[in-house]
């Protein structure tokens, strides 16, 4: 989450672009900060910061340190940022060596590599912890004499006195422990050491209180269940790690930009500066932001505004990193570095959302930073109080101080999962509907508002005809025979939905000589010795073929969000094609019945206002917003959650950022993209 990337006054007196140069006087991983912050940022990479109980520690050893300014956290990329005075960083680094969490200094860029790395979670081992729990567990029924009735009896062979069966239950409990709970272990001594009385540690000292009260069984079982919570959570936070780094992959990392002696080179993006032109090619994707200087074409800016049909882009016209260059070529001029564009502000918005929904995902931390002192305070004071006052015997009393301190153990709250849950997520399993845990299965009932993206959420996703208008004279059936035998020559969308009409309809082709794209426009081509042309209302004004009788007409089809193509011959127009993105018949239907049950729904877009508001109107829902960005889309869903709980149902990369500040995200996983999967709670698999 870099929040302090600007040019700034460093403590050396220069001027440092933070986050591109570090401080000359500064150590490797330390930047420059702003005059605002009146000191360095050191940025550290670490490697077990996993989960908030770590970030609780790192705070409470370092937050209070002389010279320390401020702290930021991103735990989907184990990254700290420090502010500090300069001549804290030696004992910044030194307090984070003692907490043995793999602490080091970094750059940007090596941090961003890090980040990528899975985290190790060994299944095996904790899959051998559960059966030597399970078999310590099964040991100790059998050594309590008969089983359920059945007239078995533990062997009676002894060792030292003691039956053989009575050795196991203990060595399976605490090989248990020591295979799969160990890190527990490592965490609590660390927590503790550092005076700071969190989860791992009450887990430490609850399950070596159960094997002292010779509950060997149960004391294995809650640290092996413990441990599999906390690698699933782990596990959970590497395949949101996954999403941003499918974000990254959409912008290609060379872009062939103008040198200063008018020569074109293949360059680096991250050497790119504001200002520099850009040339991009047809089925390339766009590099970085800009603005088209010269040229025209279409533009798929599905990936980043959502919107359902390619855009015409000409001279004037902004252009956004990893959208798609459909057919024409044109240069463009940077508007934004590589970690500037839209792109990489969705990239962290996915980021900043994410982490911003950890404190509420692990409410059992914040509940424990209270909970747990006090247990251990009174477990204590139950083990002292009654022997120096009452005249207690210790042991008995040190007896029950332990009972205590397993009965209060938070562990039930972090790894119990209500029969009802499970019965939920296995009879929505079944349904098709793969929801990621029991919190969103219970929080369900709280949504006030529904957010809903257009395209392939409310709309099928797919361009097709929906209007034809005779024009000039020629005779239906001639005019869609012309049109479609161009448009299967084309792989433009708009092409494509009235080429595989016509298909549908069993229409015949002819043989299209001399075919060439006009870009930005649309195509020509020779049929019967005559040139036709199938183009966009930009063709028609540039031929000089558009009549106010025209104009009327394609305003009429423009404004209910349909594209709109014209077949185009020697005698001029000779019909009109309108092609838009259909709503899914199911649509209707289900959001009627949400307002039924009390839920509100608004349709969030990038398309224009009039597409908006036609499929809204068709829809039915209670609100929508047109032209947003996915940054907006996040924004319009942060501020319904100020009235309730706020539901989001997307299916592209666009819409990761809202999927993921919502309190409850949606995917449309049949169609959706692997972004959206990774960031929503819930997947709708059919």
């Amino acid at each position: 989450m870099d929040t302090m990337a600007e040019s700034h006054p460093c403590s050396c007196g220069a001027r440092h672009p933070t986050g591109v140069r570090r401080c000359p006087g500064a150590p490797a991983g330390a930047k420059a900060g702003s005059g605002r912050d009146r000191g360095a940022v050191a940025l550290f990479r670490i490697a077990d910061m996993d989960c908030p109980a770590e970030e609780g520690l790192i705070r409470a050893r370092i937050g209070e340190m002389p010279g320390v300014l401020g702290l930021e956290f991103n735990l989907m990329r184990r990254t700290l940022k420090i502010r500090h005075e300069p001549a804290a960083l030696p004992a910044i680094t030194e307090a984070l060596d003692s907490l043995e969490l793999g602490a080091r200094l970094a750059d940007k860029a090596s941090a961003d590599r890090a980040a990528t790395a899975e985290t190790r979670i060994s299944w095996r081992k904790l899959a051998f912890a559960g059966c030597l729990a399970a078999a310590s567990e099964a040991f100790e029924l059998f050594i309590q004499g008969d089983v359920g009735g059945s007239g078995f009896h533990a062997p009676a062979w002894e060792i030292g006195g003691k039956a053989i069966a009575e050795w196991l239950p203990p060595i399976m409990a605490v090989a248990a422990i020591l295979v799969g709970g160990l890190a527990t272990y490592r965490k609590g001594w660390l927590a503790v050491k550092n005076r700071n009385l969190n989860i791992n540690a009450l887990m430490s000292v609850a399950v070596t209180g159960a094997l002292a009260l010779g509950q060997y069984p149960e004391a294995a079982m809650v640290m092996v269940l413990f441990s599999l919570a906390e690698a699933i959570e782990a596990k959970s936070l590497d395949r949101a790690r996954n999403a941003i780094k499918g974000l990254l992959s959409l912008a290609p990392e060379q872009a062939m930009i103008l040198d200063a002696d008018g020569a074109w080179r293949e360059t680096d993006i991250k050497r790119a500066a504001v200002g520099d032109r850009v040339r991009v090619r047809p089925g390339e994707r766009v590099p970085l932001d800009g603005v088209i200087l010269e040229g025209r074409s279409a533009v798929n800016q599905a990936p980043i505004t959502g919107e359902s049909l390619p855009v015409e882009k000409t001279a004037g016209d902004p252009v956004y990193a990893g959208s798609i260059n459909e057919s024409g070529s044109f240069e463009f001029r940077v508007t934004a570095e590589a970690g500037d564009s839209t792109l990489a502000r969705i990239i962290h918005a996915v980021e900043e959302a994410q982490g911003a929904r950890a404190p509420v995902q692990r409410f059992v931390d914040r509940f424990a930073r209270i909970y747990t002192p006090a247990m251990f305070a009174a477990a204590f004071a139950t083990a002292v109080i009654p022997p120096l006052f009452l005249g207690g015997i210790w042991r008995e009393w040190i007896y029950t101080a332990l009972v205590l301190l397993v009965i209060g153990c938070p562990c039930a709250l972090v790894i119990s999962t209500p029969v009802g849950i499970v019965g939920g997520l296995s009879a929505a399993t079944r349904r098709g509907i793969l929801i990621k845990g029991g919190l969103y299965l219970e929080q369900g009932r709280l949504i006030k508002w529904l957010a809903l993206d257009k395209t392939g959420t409310i709309t099928h996703g797919k361009p097709r005809q929906t209007d034809f208008a005779e024009w000039g004279g020629l005779e239906r059936d001639r005019a869609v025979l012309l049109a479609s035998s161009l448009a299967a020559r084309s792989d433009h969308p708009v092409s494509l939905a009235i080429a595989r009409q016509a298909a549908e309809n069993g229409a015949a082709r002819l043989e299209a000589a001399d075919f060439s794209a006009l870009p930005g426009q649309g195509v020509r081509g020779v049929m019967e010795g005559r040139e036709w042309r199938l183009g966009n209302h930009h063709l028609i004004e540039e031929m000089h073929m558009c009549s106010p009788e025209l104009e009327k007409t394609l305003f009429a089809l423009e404004k209910q969000g349909k594209s709109v193509v014209a077949l185009i011959g020697e005698r001029g127009v000779q019909g009109l094609f309108a092609v838009a993105d259909t709503i899914r018949e199911s649509s209707v239907g289900a959001i009627r019945e949400l307002k039924r049950i009390g839920v509100k729904t608004i349709m969030l877009t990038g398309d224009n206002g009039h597409t908006a508001g036609v499929i809204a109107g068709q829809a039915g829902v209670d609100d929508f917003k047109g032209n947003l960005l996915p940054e907006d889309k996040s924004a319009v869903v942060e501020r319904l959650s100020e009235s309730g709980l706020v539901g989001m149902v997307g299916d592209g990369i666009n819409d990761a950022p809202a999927l993921a500040r919502a309190g409850i995200g949606f995917a449309m996983a049949a169609a959706g993209t692997d972004t959206a999967m990774e960031t929503a709670d819930v997947a709708l698999m059919d």
